[in-house]
């Protein structure tokens, strides 16, 4: 464990499992009622819950952004999306790249494939808008002894680097990620605020090419043993003759790319926490505060992997014995035999009649509505507030005494809250 001075600060978590689940399987139940409208108070709900549960030296954080706002915030920016590709589409058609006539030739085929790239290099920049206007309102909702949290207006400098950075990442294979990673952080931190302190990203992108180390090996697992089969089979064999690969070794050809595709999923997830850690250490607020934040790889994986099980366990359970109770109640008021045989319907040997038919349908939607509402709820608790609680339980403020002299700053307007978030469903986890 790190020896850490008097003059630092450790985050806390204070959260527990049983509140959380009630304030969970309330809100999905009403997000399921309202169609999906009262998700906006939801995620209000369940922030503002997360925000107070960590304390920074025992003081809790507190969120003030309000589901109304998110709502009013999405409206606005589904509007505009329906206009502004609605023009495109149009454009599109003119110029004879519709997407939604059927394809009669090859060259029309290829067209359409033309018309889909345009929509999404034209979706991608309010994308990047959507991710730092989402990240912009969040801070400018959430205060911490009293001192609101802020960024610049800053959305359209991210957009045209976010592109940038993307597109060398895309064309040099993965290469140059550190950069895109490094360079968009840099870009948001040194743009935040904590009152009238400002945050920089200090370090450079190179420092987190060893967090790239078991993306790498993955990739070795997966390219070498193909190299070796191609080399020793012959090229041009190959080339002139694909049959000659029916006779090569291709049990540990297949070992090696099952193999590198489990070491490369594990290596995404070690290289999202090891920048983390590497740029966390690099950060600095007004000039002398630091800050430490070492989760871990296996934690952060264990979470996922039995949080998961462990979620869809329940959902199952419960999913199941609430419509095998639902189905048996509908047949006995319906006055059958209590219950269908499914196992005939399922060979094909008797066929369902119409009211057996709309049983199953019933019985089908409601265990999906059930097994997702039970899911979404235990998720929460199971996975998100364990994943929360060891961030903040790794977290430290260093040089804290510095955080005397921060005085308030004045508060931002987000007119359309995270509207663009909300509609293309990104940038706005929690």
């Amino acid at each position: 464990m790190a020896d850490y001075s008097e003059n630092t600060l450790p985050v806390e978590y204070r959260g527990t499992p049983t509140p959380l689940l009630k304030l969970s399987l309330v809100t999905t139940i009403l997000t399921i009622i309202t169609l999906g409208i009262y998700r906006f108070w939801a995620r209000a709900r369940l922030r503002r819950y997360f925000w107070s549960a960590i304390t920074p030296g025992g003081d809790p954080m507190e969120y003030s952004g309000t589901g109304l706002e998110k709502f009013l915030g999405f409206l606005i920016a589904v509007a505009f999306l329906a206009v502004y590709l609605g023009l495109l589409q149009l454009g599109l058609f003119y110029a004879g790249l519709s997407m939604f006539s059927e394809a009669e030739t090859d060259a029309e085929l290829i067209l359409q494939f033309v018309g889909q790239y345009i929509t999404f290099f034209a979706i991608l920049p309010l994308i990047f808008y959507a991710q730092y206007r989402g990240r912009r309102y969040i801070l400018s909702r959430t205060r911490w002894r009293g001192l609101r949290f802020g960024a610049e207006p800053a959305a359209f400098g991210y957009i045209w680097r976010g592109m940038l950075y993307s597109f060398l990442s895309l064309i040099t294979l993965g290469i140059l990620t550190p950069l895109q990673t490094f360079r968009l952080e840099k870009y948001k931190i040194d743009r935040t605020w904590f009152g009238t302190a400002q945050f920089e990203q200090q370090g450079s992108w190179w420092m987190l090419y060893p967090a790239m180390l078991h993306i790498l090996i993955g990739a070795l697992f997966m390219i070498v043993p193909a190299v070796a089969l191609i080399a020793g089979t012959g090229f041009d064999a190959v080339w002139n003759d694909f049959t000659v690969l029916e006779n090569a070794p291709w049990g540990w050809a297949v070992g090696g790319l099952v193999i590198g595709n489990l070491w490369m999923m594990v290596g995404f997830v070690y290289y999202w926490i090891h920048s983390h850690r590497i740029m966390a250490k690099h950060k600095v607020l007004d000039g002398d505060i630091r800050f430490s934040s070492l989760p871990r790889t296996g934690k952060v994986i264990g979470v996922y992997t039995l949080g998961a099980i462990g979620a869809s366990m329940i959902a199952s359970l419960f999913g199941s014995m609430l419509v095998g109770g639902l189905g048996t109640i509908i047949a006995g008021v319906m006055n059958k035999s209590g219950s269908l045989d499914l196992g005939s319907l399922f060979t094909g040997d008797t066929m369902p009649t119409e009211t057996q038919g709309i049983l199953i349908a019933v019985s089908v939607t409601v265990l999906y509505l059930v097994f997702f509402m039970l899911y979404s709820a235990f998720a929460v608790v199971m996975i998100r507030q364990p994943l929360v609680e060891h961030f903040a339980r790794e977290t430290h403020i260093l040089n804290a005494a510095g955080l005397d002299r921060i005085t308030q700053r004045d508060g931002d307007e987000m007119v359309e809250a995270e509207g663009f978030a909300d509609a293309l469903d990104v940038g706005s986890a929690f």
